[in-house]
Formats: C-alpha cells, sequence, structure tokens
C-alpha cells in the first residue's frame, strides 16, 4: 500500500491534534472481520481490505508512538515511521496463526520507531551495541521505576541500580542520562486547539471503547494466552527454559548466560531457541486451524 494514502501530519501542535481526529473516525474492526479482510489481502492482494486493515490500527500506532516523545524527534515523524511499520506487519501478517493484527503489528511498530530513533541520533553515536540500545530505550522507564525522574545527575546508588539491572557500565549510565536530561516529560501540558489544556496522553483517549469491548480485549487476551501456554506443553524442560528466557522476558537473558546455566556453547543455546520457537509456532498454527475449524462448524449448525 503506498504510504501517501494515509493521512498525514501538519507541521505544529494544530496539525497532530487534526490528525488525532481525522483517525480516530477510522473504526475498530470485530475480530470475524479482521480476519476475512486479511485473507483477502493474503489470497488475493485486495490492497482496499490492506487499508481498511491500516486505517483501523492507526490510533494504536499513535498510541505507541507517543511513548517515544522524550527522544527530542518531532513527533509527527515517529508516528509516520510507526504507520511504515504497521504496513510491514500488515503485508506479513498470518490470520491463520489465530491472533488478533494489534498483537502482531506492534513489534513491527516499536522496531520501526526504535530504528529512526538510533538513526536520528546516530551523528552521537548512539546505539551502538545491544546494551547501550537497550540502555537508551529503557532508561527512563527504570527511572521512573527507583523514583529519579527529576532533573540534573542521577545520585551514585541509582547509577549503580540501573547500570546493574541494563547490565551496562555507570560510566554509560550516566552519559545517556545527561544527553537525554533535555528532553521533556511524558506528562508535559499542551494547549489544544479550542484552548482547553491537558496532557498529550489526554489526546489519545478512545472514544469507541466501553465496558463491552473492554471485556472482550480481556477474554482475547486469556484466549491468546491459554493458546500460548497449550502450545508450549510441545517442549521439553530445556527448550521451555530457554524459550522462555529469550522471547518471553521483559528483558531477555543473554546467550552467555544461558549457554553457562546449561554447559553448552552459545550456538547451540542460539539453536535450541529458534528450534523452540519454531515447535511453539507450529502448535499454536495447529490448534488456532482446530479452532477456526470448530467455529465453522458451529456456525453452520
Amino acid at each position: 500500500m503506498a504510504r501517501n494514502t494515509l493521512p498525514t501530519i501538519a507541521a505544529g501542535e494544530g496539525g497532530l491534534n487534526r490528525y488525532l481526529d481525522e483517525i480516530r473516525k477510522f473504526p475498530m474492526l470485530e475480530p470475524q472481520e479482521e480476519y476475512m479482510l486479511a485473507k483477502r489481502y493474503q489470497e488475493h492482494d485486495d490492497r482496499k481490505a490492506a487499508h481498511k486493515l491500516v486505517t483501523s490500527h492507526l490510533r494504536l500506532v499513535a498510541k505507541i508512538a507517543m511513548g517515544y516523545r522524550g527522544y527530542g524527534l518531532p513527533i509527527g515523524e515517529v508516528i509516520s515511521e510507526g504507520n511504515v511499520g504497521l504496513m510491514q506487519a500488515v503485508k506479513k501478517f498470518e490470520p491463520d496463526r489465530g491472533f488478533r493484527l494489534a498483537t502482531y503489528a506492534m513489534w513491527w511498530i516499536k522496531a520501526a520507531i526504535q530504528e529512526y530513533i538510533l538513526r536520528s541520533w546516530s551523528l552521537v553515536k548512539m546505539g551502538t551495541t545491544a546494551n547501550q540500545k537497550r540502555l537508551f530505550f529503557n532508561l527512563r522507564r527504570l527511572k521512573g521505576r527507583i523514583q529519579a525522574l527529576d532533573e540534573g545527575d542521577l545520585k551514585p546508588e541509582q547509577v549503580k541500580e540501573i547500570a546493574t539491572t541494563l547490565k551496562v557500565s555507570e560510566e554509560e549510565v550516566v552519559s545517556m542520562n545527561r544527553r537525554l536530561s533535555g528532553d521533556a516529560s511524558l506528562n508535559a501540558p499542551i494547549k489544544a486547539s479550542e484552548g482547553d489544556s491537558g496532557q498529550w496522553q489526554d489526546w489519545l483517549v478512545d472514544d469507541h471503547d466501553n465496558q463491552e469491548q473492554i471485556l472482550i480485549e480481556q477474554d482475547e487476551l486469556e484466549s491468546r494466552r491459554a493458546l500460548l501456554a497449550n502450545a508450549m506443553k510441545v517442549l521439553n524442560d530445556r527448550e521451555r527454559r530457554i524459550f522462555e528466557a529469550r522471547r518471553l522476558t521483559e528483558e531477555p537473558i543473554t546467550l552467555e548466560d544461558l549457554s553457562t546455566e546449561f554447559d553448552i556453547s552459545r550456538e547451540r543455546v542460539r539453536q535450541i531457541e529458534v528450534r523452540a520457537f519454531e515447535k511453539v509456532q507450529e502448535a499454536v498454527r495447529k490448534a488456532a486451524l482446530e479452532r477456526a475449524s470448530a467455529l465453522r462448524v458451529v456456525e453452520g449448525a
């Protein structure tokens, strides 16, 4: 799908507000409608179906992008990069796996945004290693957890705690914190075009959400968790440990640490991780197909 078919974001606060108002007009999709649109695009390259899938998830992109406002980059460009990630997700989405598009797409959206941020910060050599990237994108979260969001340098004990958590040097923590210390607060106040005051995060309230929708989403989340839990039964103890440590944790354990734990090479750990992921994928796919088949039987009864 061509990028210019999506709503555009004009420069300035008013342009962003108009964009947010515009994308709220696109309706959210019911699970069955989303599935049929995805199948039409997958099997018939139906561009109208793809466009509807993308536009129905623009609010998701905006919501994720707002979490990256503190890096000194125009929020309109951050959202645009996230939209590119969303379009890539739609192209590669496989509805028969049983998951909703939003679950799959958010990883593509975050990856596109983070790559854009790292490219934009490359002049100061940000994110040259995996540890530095982790520090770059997690510093604010950790500062919030230890209540260290005040401007200025961190206290020595705070530096040490963050460095230990992210497995980087204390010097890297101090340097990164100073580079990012001038960024705007995630709760920075703004003025709306009508003159009302508020915070940036307030602009993404979903007017369509209601208690019924929330319950549906909670039920879907529980269903996905159950599907994954059942799929993981195909793994042996070692595969399960490595899969969980590498794929299901917020801060994945390194190959080096796991190689020490199991007394095997890092390459062998990587091979086990990949194989375990493939086995879980296949188990999820089969379970999703069985569920879809059962639903068709019930609907046809």
